[in-house]
């Protein structure tokens, strides 16, 4: 199929808990950014409720849209608007709808490209936004709510998956070990903050599967958290915090470390929400400037869920492989294929 020309591109994510429209210029160039977050909404219950996701979204991506497009110069009629983006997956079937039925229509009543874009390989492209000259290869660590992936990048839209998550993924852990503690939703970011005052070695926790390959495994750190604190109740909050953080960090920090040496990347990046922690960040930087190798680690609003990765993501995909047929549709479950077969042996 042929590529589209195309410039500049607005992009619409709303695959789980985040309502966000963003204007993006040739790819690179941030022009306008919207976040609407549901956080206060699904904080009473602990994580997202799927339905009310879906209706919030409904509510908020017309508002949300409308700020972007005016930030950008435009407005309803979409003016100098070249194409438009939307996540179709992965994500809640529900949410995802309300961004796909939008940007079809946009397309339609504008006359312009539509594209639907992976949400995986959005937060790819995530740091092209701040770092539009990366080396390659890459290694980029993409850790998430939902996944936990080491993919080697050798250009744009090019790559192979090294490993991913058995069970649980980082970002679910986060959330399940905090719920445990009452330290609330999201969990990341309550226990990145409470971890702050612990011992990270107050706790001897499981590294699970470090040193066997690239995939992960979080499901046994997190019984061996609630295992620990049954037995000893009287444990401060904050060591069990620091020591659960530092486990999940050592183990990203070590398989990224070690794929980035086994394909000869000359970077190691971060991408997903689970890339705002900021032991995390501090880590890879630190293992990056040991190994004599380049560090990517986006802005906090670049780590989570944003539409300027997706324009960017869709502007790649459009001048590659053309625009998305309007029969495309919502794909929860959505997988990241590669481009080649990974050949690790």
């Amino acid at each position: 199929m042929p590529g589209v020309d195309v410039q500049r591109v607005l992009g619409i994510e709303t695959s789980c808990d985040e309502t966000a429209a963003a204007v993006v210029d040739g790819g690179t160039t941030i022009v306008s950014s919207v976040v609407s977050s549901q956080v206060d909404l699904h904080a009473r219950y602990g994580g997202v409720v799927p339905e009310l996701a879906g209706r919030a979204h409904v509510e908020l991506l017309t508002p949300v849209l409308a700020d972007a497009l005016a930030a950008a110069g435009s407005d309803a009629s979409g003016r100098g608007i070249d194409a438009v983006a939307v996540t179709y997956g992965p994500g809640l079937m529900g949410s995802l709808l309300v961004g796909v039925a939008e940007a079809k229509a946009l397309s339609m009543a504008w006359g312009v490209p539509f594209v639907g874009v992976n949400h995986l390989e959005a937060h790819l492209f995530a740091s092209l936004l701040e770092q539009p000259d990366l080396g390659w290869p890459l290694v980029v660590l993409l850790v998430s709510g939902g996944h936990t992936l080491l993919v080697e990048v050798t250009a744009p839209g090019t790559y192979r998956l090294l490993g991913g998550t058995i069970d649980d993924a980082a970002g679910e852990a986060f959330d399940k070990v905090a719920r445990f503690l009452g330290l609330g939703y999201p969990g990341g970011p309550a226990i990145d903050r409470v971890a702050e005052d612990g011992d990270p070695a107050a706790f001897a926790f499981p590294r699970s599967l470090l040193g066997k390959g690239y995939d992960f495994s979080f499901s046994g750190l997190k019984t061996a958290v609630v295992n620990e604190v049954r037995k000893h109740p009287e444990a401060r909050t904050e060591d069990v915090a620091a020591s659960f953080r530092r486990a999940v960090v050592d183990v990203l920090v070590s398989k990224a470390r070690a794929a980035a040496a086994d394909v000869g990347a000359r970077a190691i990046c971060l991408a997903g929400g689970v890339a705002a922690n900021s032991l995390l960040r501090s880590e890879i930087v630190a293992a990056c400037e040991a190994d004599g190798i380049g560090a990517f680690v986006p802005s906090r609003a670049l780590c989570t869920d944003n539409a300027a990765m997706v324009a960017a993501a869709g502007w790649w995909r459009l001048a590659n492989s053309g625009a998305s047929p309007l029969t495309l549709g919502a794909d929860p479950n959505l997988e990241l294929v590669p481009t080649h077969s990974p050949d690790l042996s």
